[in-house]
Formats: structure tokens, C-alpha cells, sequence
């Protein structure tokens, strides 16, 4: 989502870092740069103007312009601020007596009934047990859209149709979760194309009914500054809690995020980051800004393989490259277990110091090749794969035509494995006590 912005901005630091030490000018020239490139991501004009105004007094301090680093210190400043600007890290107030209810409203089109599904998904994760209740009865696919996803989830929805009032059935579905148990009732209501009248009111009763302790805007990214003024709306007519954005991978400018804590006071709680059912991310405001500023997120980086790598493997892997051992059933594995981390495109941008690689990068180029590398690997022998060197011309011809690939694609693939075994070899020591490490701390045998 921040991609254009994220390329400007490390393009005028880069230029301040050329320079040994830093002029009043200077800064007023990287100001006018930072405005600009705010301001182009779609940043509201006055929230633009305070944090230039903030960010340019502290960055021409007589600390920092005598700092034998400058530049380092202006990004640092940068960095600051644009935490302070997002706000807190959202946090769902779970407290009460259950069960909890959260109430999610938005306009149509917005991955509301989605985004409830993605929200149950995450609670489970967190050891509760949620219930999903359809209350948008204006769309009829929503009611069936939500039973489909309760489904695939394997967590339980109240639906009574299209005929009932949603106040109604919300009423019902949070009686009906107490009477079972369930500790969290994540209610989908109502959106319009446009905020209008009835709308409000209809989600006025609901709230009076049902008493939410969380009211979420499920608001999409690609509308810019629209979010931030339909945020303000119900934040004034029904209370907002907070906000989940939606649809943050695509390539919306990220103007509204930067915006919406400062114009509305309503924090950011959730990002929805892809299609899948369990693409949702609790908004963490330092993590965005180092993503922002291409400093990487090696904490979500983290997180991520700890919720998608198998232990029991990785920890078999382990101890294999401890004895220096390292097959090509082994390298298949671990492209595998990558793979569930996500495209590798966005994995890039978790890691410092990647992000720019990513925008030089085509966006399939990636998955292209861990395909051809899967094929190439599955069309071997299980003796090819624990023993390559046993792989002549004869053995290659035959496994580019299996995997429909050239033999120079094959023998390609040997070269990077050899020089990998090589590595390993090295990593693990004579002993092979020595445990194999990442440039970042991932769960054992992850990625190498």
C-alpha cells in the first residue's frame, strides 16, 4: 500500500545521507520533499502540514545538525512521528462479562462480511470461541456469503434469513451465544452504497439492543480520503472503536491510514492484508512506519512463520543440518513451509533492507520459480533426491521433460543446491554442534 510513498521517502533520506553534515537549507529542501510525497499518497493536507511542521523544528536542532550522523537522526525523527501519528496499536477490548460483541459497519463493498470471518478466524487463534451472526438482510448473499464462511471455518453462525430486522436477529444471536457459551459475537450489519439515514438509525437500534463493547469501521483502503470522511460520520452518529482496514495489500496510496487517528481519534485496529481467511493483522503503528520508511517488520516477519511453520519439522530439519546432513527432499520441504508464509513479494518487504528489491522484482517472478523448482524436485526418484550426485545427462534429460522445464534449468538448480550443502557444511562445523542461525530469529531450520 505504501510502496510509492515508501520509494520517495527513502529516496530523499538517501540524498541527505550523501551529506556529511546537514544545513538549515537542507532540511527545508528534504521538508518540502517529505510534503510533497505526503501529500501525492493521498495524506490529509492538515495532518501534511503538522507533522512537516513537527518533524522540521526537532530536525533543526543544534543536536542534529552537529550529529555526526544527521541524516540517521532526521529518519529517526521521521520515524517518531509517524508512530505518533498512527497511534496506538489497536487493541479489542475484550473485557465484561461474556459474551464480548462486536459490532462491524461499513459501506457495501467495503469486505465487511469478509473481514467478519477473518476476525472470527483470528479470535479462535487467541483461544476464544466466537459465533457469527448475519444481520446485513438487504444483501442476500451476505446471510449466505457468512454461513459459507462459518463453515470453512468451522465456526458457528445464528443467520434467521432476510425477513426478521437485523435488530432482531442481533438480539437473538447474542442471546443464543450466551445460552452456549460462546465468549465473542461478531455481528455483520447492514451497508449502504452511501451513508444514509436509515442506515444509521437501523445501527443506533442495534447498538441499544446489543450493547457492543467493540463498534469497528470496516473501511477500504483504495478509497482514500473517503474513508477518513465516512469514519467521522459514524464516529458521530454511532462511536466508532476503531477501524480495520481492508484490501492494504493492493495499491492504494495509504493516505487514509496516515490520516483517520488524526482527524477522526478513532485508532486502527486490524489490516486486512490478502484474500485468505486468515490475512488479517493486528496494526502494530511502529511496524508500519519502519515498513514505510523500508526498515522491514522482522517482527510480523516472525509471528508469521511461528503461526505457519510445522515444529515437528522444523525441528527434524534441525537436527539434520546439525549431523551436516541436507537433501533435496529437505530443500523441498522448506520451499513448502515458505510458501504458507505468503507471496514472497510481501515477505520481502518484512525484511530490512528488501524492500526495494521487491519494486524491481515482477510480481510473480518469485512464485514462478519456486514452481519450476517444486516440478524440477517432484520429478526425481526419492534416490535422486537424497543422492543428486547419482543425476547424469541421462537422469536430467529425463526430469526436464517430467517437469517440463531444460536441462540448463535443471543443472542450474544442482549448482544452487551444491553451493547450499557447501554452506551448511560450513555453518554446522567439524562437530556439527554449532547452531544454524538467520540474519533474523526464526524458529529453527526455517528458511535456509
Amino acid at each position: 500500500m505504501f510502496d510509492e510513498l515508501s520509494e520517495k521517502l527513502q529516496s530523499t533520506f538517501d540524498r541527505l545521507a550523501g551529506k556529511g553534515q546537514l544545513t538549515e537549507k537542507d532540511v527545508d529542501i528534504a521538508m518540502r520533499e517529505v510534503k510533497i510525497a505526503l501529500l501525492e499518497a493521498d495524506v490529509n493536507f492538515k495532518v501534511v502540514r503538522d507533522f512537516v511542521k513537527r518533524v522540521k523544528e526537532k530536525a533543526i536542532g543544534a543536536e542534529v545538525l552537529k550529529s555526526l550522523t544527521p541524516a540517521q537522526v532526521v529518519v529517526k525523527i521521521v520515524h517518531d512521528e509517524l508512530i505518533d501519528l498512527l497511534g496506538e496499536a489497536g487493541r479489542l477490548d475484550l473485557s465484561g462479562p461474556p459474551p464480548t460483541v462486536i459490532m462491524l459497519v461499513g459501506l457495501q463493498g467495503s469486505g465487511k462480511t469478509t473481514t467478519a470471518g477473518k476476525l472470527a478466524n483470528w479470535l479462535r487463534k487467541q483461544g476464544h470461541r466466537p459465533m457469527l451472526v448475519a444481520a446485513d438482510t438487504y444483501r442476500p448473499a451476505a446471510v449466505k456469503q457468512l454461513e459459507v464462511l462459518g463453515e470453512q471455518l468451522g465456526i458457528p453462525v445464528h443467520s434467521e434469513g432476510t425477513e426478521p430486522p437485523p435488530p432482531d436477529i442481533a438480539e437473538r444471536g447474542v442471546r443464543e451465544a450466551k445460552h452456549k457459551a460462546y465468549d465473542v459475537v461478531i455481528i455483520d450489519t447492514a451497508g449502504r452504497l452511501q451513508i444514509d439515514e436509515a442506515l444509521m438509525q437501523e445501527l443506533e437500534e442495534i447498538k441499544a439492543r446489543v450493547n457492543p463493547r467493540e463498534i469497528l469501521l470496516v473501511a477500504d483502503a483504495m478509497t482514500g480520503q473517503e474513508a477518513v470522511n465516512v469514519a467521522d460520520t459514524f464516529h458521530k452518529r454511532i462511536g466508532l472503536t476503531g477501524v480495520i482496514f481492508t484490501k492494504v495489500d493492493g495499491d492504494a496510496r495509504g493516505g487514509a491510514a496516515l490520516s483517520i487517528r488524526a482527524v477522526t481519534g478513532v485508532p486502527i485496529k486490524f489490516l486486512g492484508v490478502g484474500e485468505k481467511l486468515d490475512a488479517l493483522e493486528p496494526f502494530h503503528p511502529d511496524r508500519l512506519a519502519s515498513r514505510i520508511l523500508g526498515m522491514g517488520d522482522v517482527l510480523t516477519l516472525i509471528e508469521k512463520a511461528e503461526q505457519t511453520i510445522d515444529t515437528s519439522k522444523a525441528e527434524k530439519l534441525e537436527k539434520r543440518l546439525r549431523q551436516g546432513e541436507f537433501d533435496l527432499e529437505d530443500f523441498l520441504e522448506q520451499l513448502q513451509q515458505l510458501k504458507k508464509l505468503g507471496p514472497f513479494t510481501q515477505l520481502l518487504e518484512l525484511i530490512p533492507g528488501m524492500s526495494g528489491l521487491k519494486n524491481a522484482l515482477p510480481a510473480d517472478v518469485t512464485e514462478r520459480e519456486l514452481k519450476k523448482i517444486e516440478a524440477i524436485i517432484n520429478s526425481m526418484t526419492r534416490e535422486e533426491r537424497r543422492n543428486p550426485r547419482i543425476i547424469n545427462g541421462s537422469r536430467k534429460r529425463r526430469i526436464a521433460a517430467g517437469s517440463g522445464t531444460t536441462v540448463q534449468d535443471v543443472n542450474e538448480l544442482l549448482k544452487q543446491f551444491r553451493m547450499m550443502q557447501k554452506m551448511i557444511k560450513q555453518l554446522s562445523g567439524k562437530g556439527g554442534k554449532r547452531r544454524m542461525r538467520l540474519p533474523f530469529d526464526l524458529p529453527p531450520g526455517f528458511g535456509l
